[in-house]
Order: C-alpha cells, then sequence, then structure tokens
C-alpha cells in the first residue's frame, strides 16, 4: 500500500491518532509489518537500481525492483506470495550491494551478500535466507547493513531485558540458507531472542514492553560484547511481563 506522508495528520506524544484502516484499505484482520519511505517513485535510475528485500516468519527471503512498485494503486498490490503457515515479517530499502543479516527466536544469525539473492517478481515466493529447524523457532528480525561502516554494529535483545552490541565481523559471510552462528546465549534467565538492529553510537533505542510501558536509552551506553554471550541487562520487568518490540 502507498501513502501521501502528508496524508498523515500531526499529533501529539499522547494523541491517538488514526486507524490504518482509515487511511488506506487494508483487510481488517491484516496487519502492518513494516513502513518504508521511498523518495521518488519517478526518478527512473532510483526506481530500477534499489529494491526491496522481503522476510517472512519462516526463513524465505525476497529481493524485487523498485520499479515493481512504481505505480500505486488504491487497493494495493501483492509484493510476495507467502507459503501456507508463514507470514511477513520485516521490509527493507537496499541499493543492491548491503549485506543482509537475518536473526532466529533460538538465538543465531547469519550474514550474506545481498547478491546471493536475485531481484525477482511482485508475485515470487522467494528463497531461503535462513533454516528454521523446529516448529516452535521463528525469524525475529531482518536487517541490512554496510559492513565498510566502522560506526555501524549489531544490536541483539532477548524477551527478559537482556541486550548487547556486536560488531558486524564476527558474523563470518556464509552462503543464504545456512544455520547461521550464535548470536546471543539463549538461557532460561535471558529468554529468547526479540529483535537486532543495526545501529550507532548516536542513536537511541526505544522497548516497549507487552505491559506498555517504554524506556528510551542511548545506544552508547550498551557496551559492544562477543557473539555467544547473553548481554547485559537493558530494562527490570515485572513478573511476567516481557519485551514487545525494540
Amino acid at each position: 500500500f502507498w501513502l501521501k506522508v502528508y496524508e498523515i495528520t500531526e499529533g501529539d506524544k499522547q494523541s491517538k491518532g488514526r486507524a490504518l484502516q482509515n487511511l488506506m484499505q487494508i483487510p481488517p484482520d491484516d496487519k502492518v509489518r513494516a513502513i518504508i519511505d521511498i523518495k521518488d517513485l519517478q526518478d527512473e535510475e532510483y526506481i530500477n537500481n534499489n529494491y526491496i528485500v522481503l522476510c517472512t516468519r519462516k526463513g524465505i527471503i525476497k529481493k524485487t525492483r523498485v520499479a515493481d512498485f512504481s505505480r500505486p494503486r488504491q487497493n494495493g498490490v501483492n509484493a510476495i506470495t507467502i507459503n501456507e503457515g508463514d507470514q511477513l515479517l520485516e521490509a527493507c530499502l537496499t541499493d543492491g550491494t548491503r549485506q543482509i543479516m537475518m536473526a532466529v527466536k533460538e538465538g543465531r544469525a547469519i550474514r550474506f551478500p545481498e547478491a546471493k539473492v536475485r531481484p525477482t517478481g511482485r508475485g515470487a515466493i522467494g528463497v531461503s535466507g535462513i533454516s528454521v529447524d523446529t516448529e516452535t523457532d521463528e525469524v525475529v528480525g531482518m536487517i541490512c547493513v554496510d559492513s565498510d561502516d566502522p560506526a555501524v554494529s549489531v544490536l541483539v535483545v532477548s524477551s527478559k531485558g537482556f541486550g548487547k552490541r556486536t560488531a558486524v565481523e564476527e558474523y563470518r559471510i556464509t552462503n543464504r540458507g545456512g544455520k547461521g552462528v550464535k548470536t546471543i546465549n539463549v538461557t532460561e534467565k535471558t529468554g529468547t531472542l526479540i529483535g537486532l538492529l543495526c545501529v550507532t553510537e548516536k542513536e537511541d533505542l526505544m522497548i516497549t514492553c507487552k505491559s506498555g510501558v517504554t524506556i528510551r536509552t542511548s545506544i552508547a551506553t550498551i557496551r559492544e560484547a562477543g557473539r555467544a554471550t547473553q548481554g547485559v541487562k537493558l530494562i527490570r520487568l515485572d513478573e511476567g511481563d516481557e519485551i514487545a518490540a525494540i
């Protein structure tokens, strides 16, 4: 679906906002998974050299040129064919030269060059990005990183409030579709992996809990640690509460 930003009314922090169903024709039982800001849909060079990368909970990844999404339709278009029992998780805008990282709930992450995924049309299913072994495991996030930027690190957070930053280089480059490597030591104390983000020290992290509590903390205060560690406590949670989103 497309929406011009000026069509969204501006509100203050406490205001409720408008239901998206009032702004675009989203089916009532569907949910928004990702929001991407696109500079210009008329610029031929831009839309033919930039891509939207989609990933699903079961580890499928798909890359499509922005040009395929450059003719807005009121009732939306199909961006990916989803297999039964799977659902879309994330979407990123890339320039074709990035590296893709995906992480699963059980604490593994994979890093591979974007070039390993060839562009396909909107209706295609996609290819395997990371192997998801068990019924209970699933992909929790995907990021597109620029490995040449030393300021960038990978932040991972677990459901019981633990997190850490790790240098991108610590994740060796592999082929897509593999198992990946350990990204956080998942234990009873840490809970399962909830998400991963591409961060710099100038940014802040916002954590939202299932109870509705939100905290904001500076990325610079979260120390860098190795891949296989459990990280540090980022937020104290009440009994039974968990992190919902980062």
